[in-house]
């Protein structure tokens, strides 16, 4: 914790610096190539003595660096430091041999994470629940289904069966929760809506989509101690790519959640997209 209390103070300076929406634009522009300060200056429409002050904060957050052209000596270009936004992600959660996905009934909420992790993240996975049902609901089979994954539908589990010691569990559902608290605790909780009290197809899409945007958000602080397989479709011959747009890619989004917007090993003609049902890049 020492180490990780040490670091908040710089990553608070980096989160101060790109606070400010002409200081963003800055980091932007430099995203794709380096740049003078008059070049900034012109291409964001920013007076000089602003763009100046603007330069300074950034530059004192560690976020850039000034170099001398090597054509006109007297000319200094600006150059990105993108290992610095790097730092901004929160430190990585504790060493864990698997993840476990938990709600009461493992019939929805926790197998549809496990399944999404499987996809996206890949490594040992499990799901269970408090009280588990006899079966996977059937809503859940679908909606995993039309994002072209598969559950189960006798694979229910008790967490008592399931989980062992050095598993990071995570509850998603209010009640798992706050029914764990013995020995099995849930390191994180997922305050999901559970679908099957609406039961309709929105509902458990809607799940789904929550479900995914987390996953994406807790994923790279969780695969570097879990030891996850290598998503990217593009490294892996023969791998079903949809073809869809690329996003540009931000490195600010990027550090801030942890995702790769745009895959960097895109096949040709196909792309890693961060839609919730296309593979992804981890």
């Amino acid at each position: 914790m020492n180490g990780e209390s040490s670091s908040l103070p710089a990553r608070a300076r980096i989160h101060a610096a790109l606070g400010d929406p002409a200081r963003l634009a800055i980091v932007d522009a430099l995203t794709l190539g380096d740049a003078s300060p008059g070049e900034i200056g012109h291409d964001l429409g920013m007076p000089t003595n602003l763009v100046a002050h603007h330069l300074k904060v950034l530059q004192d957050a560690g976020l850039l660096v000034r170099t001398r052209s090597e054509g006109d000596r007297r000319r200094t270009y600006l150059r990105l430091l993108p290992d610095v936004l790097a730092t901004l992600t929160p430190p990585p959660l504790r060493d864990a041999d698997r993840v476990v996905f938990v709600c009461t009934h493992n019939s929805a909420r926790s197998q549809l994470a496990a399944a999404l992790w499987r996809d996206r993240v890949g490594g040992q996975v499990a799901s269970a629940g408090t009280k588990p049902a006899a079966r996977v609901h059937p809503r859940a089979v679908k909606v995993a289904h039309r994002h072209g994954l598969q559950l189960d539908p006798t694979g229910t589990a008790r967490v008592a069966d399931v989980v062992h010691d050095g598993d990071l569990v995570i509850a998603v559902c209010d009640n798992a929760h706050e029914d764990l608290t013995g020995q099995v605790r849930p390191a994180l909780h997922w305050s999901v809506p559970d679908p099957v009290r609406v039961d309709t197809d929105d509902a458990f899409e809607t799940a789904y989509t929550d479900l995914a945007d987390r996953i994406d958000r807790i994923a790279p602080i969780v695969h570097q101690a879990t030891g996850g397989t290598d998503r990217c479709p593009a490294r892996h011959a023969g791998s079903a790519v949809k073809s869809t747009p690329q996003r540009p890619f931000s490195p600010v989004l990027a550090a801030q959640t942890g995702v790769l917007l745009s895959c960097p090993h895109p096949p040709s003609g196909a792309a890693c997209s961060p839609s919730p049902s296309a593979p992804r890049c981890s």
